[in-house]
Formats: C-alpha cells, structure tokens, sequence
C-alpha cells in the first residue's frame, strides 16, 4: 500500500491520541473516523487486534511503510540486546525524524520533505534519504544556500517552543545538531506498546 496522504487528524482520532494533524480534530469528534467509528470505539478487541494498534501507533508516528517496518525489525531482533528498545532507537535515530526533533521541521512529514529535497546534510554531505539511520556522533546541518537556511529559519521560528531532546545538541547560530548519543526507552517514552510489536511479528 503506498504512503497515506489523506487528512492527518484522521490518523489521530483512529488510535485516540494526537500523533498527526491538528488537535482541535477531538474537540468536535472525539470517536474515530468513519461511517462506524462511534459504535466500534465500544467493541472488545482481541489480543490481536490490540498488538496490530500498537504497531500502526508507530508506523503512524514515524511515517513508515509496512515493508521498511518489518525491516526494521527484522534488524532489530538480529542485534545483541532488547529487541523492542533497539526498534524504537532505531525509528528515533532515521535521519527525518532527527531533523524534526532538532527543529529544523514543523512536523516529521515537513522533517521528510526537507531531507527528501536536499536540504540537509549529514556530517557535511548531502544526504536526500530521509531513512538513513543515524549514529552517535553524527552532526546534521543545513545546507549552505539561502533557500535552505530560510526554510530552516522559519522552521526555528515556529518549533521554539518544543524542546530537543537530552541525546541531541543544537546549534541554531550555525544551523547545526548532532546525535549526542542514542537515545533511551526512557528518551523516547514511546506513544505505543514496543513490547506487543515484538509479540505480533513474533507469532
């Protein structure tokens, strides 16, 4: 299935949370979307169904796509350490996601689109993936170009308010973060159940 670009607030009042779009989407409907959405909100959901929710909580959150999903994973529980906490440091560390926790993006869809038109540059080098994972270390700037650092600019404008995070450093002046050091369970407090994602894909 190809990436979902419908209304963002539909994502939100599907899991009850704001993950995309705008908030305000609860104040007049606070059931999920759809012809049914307020009858099924009272059904019991099996175990199933319940561990399916917690992975598309982060497939939503992230913008992943099924396939990079499971690849993820699959990388994951092939590491040396706790497979759930080595998935969500890895959907942390993707290099959009990164950009928008540095403020250089509004939202991660807008974080994705500056990586995707070159924008961005990991360790001085132009890197356009936006799901290239990044290491501790790593520095990510701006681009020297004046439509670049304008962009980067109102993006600063308009996040001021968000905080980074402990595992990244920020230098506004020179348009320049970089990756401290991989993040924590407790850095990222998750949006979903990581540990019903490793059961799900494990049946």
């Amino acid at each position: 299935m190809a990436r979902y670009t419908g209304p963002k607030t539909r994502i939100s009042r599907r899991f009850g949370m704001p993950i995309a779009g705008s908030v305000k989407a609860f104040d007049r409907r606070s059931y999920a979307p759809g012809q049914h959405g307020a009858k099924n909100a009272r059904k019991k959901r099996s175990d199933y169904a319940l561990a399916l929710i917690e992975k598309q909580k982060l497939r939503s959150q992230y913008g992943v796509l099924e396939k990079q999903f499971r690849g993820i994973f699959t990388r994951a529980k092939n590491r040396r350490g706790i497979t759930g906490e080595l998935l969500l440091q890895s959907l942390e560390c993707r290099l959009d996601n990164v950009v928008y926790r540095l403020g250089l993006g509004t939202t991660r869809y807008a974080a994705r689109q500056m990586v995707a038109h070159g924008h961005i540059t990991v360790n001085g080098g132009k890197v356009n993936i936006p799901s290239y994972e990044l290491r501790a270390g790593d520095k990510v700037g701006v681009k020297n170009h004046a439509r670049s650092r304008q962009l980067a600019l109102r993006s600063f404008d308009l996040t001021q308010v968000r905080q980074v995070p402990d595992w990244l450093t920020v230098n506004k002046d020179e348009f320049v973060g970089s990756v401290a050091r991989i993040p924590s369970r407790d850095d990222i407090q998750p949006i979903a159940n990581e540990q019903m994602v490793v059961e799900l894909y494990s049946r």
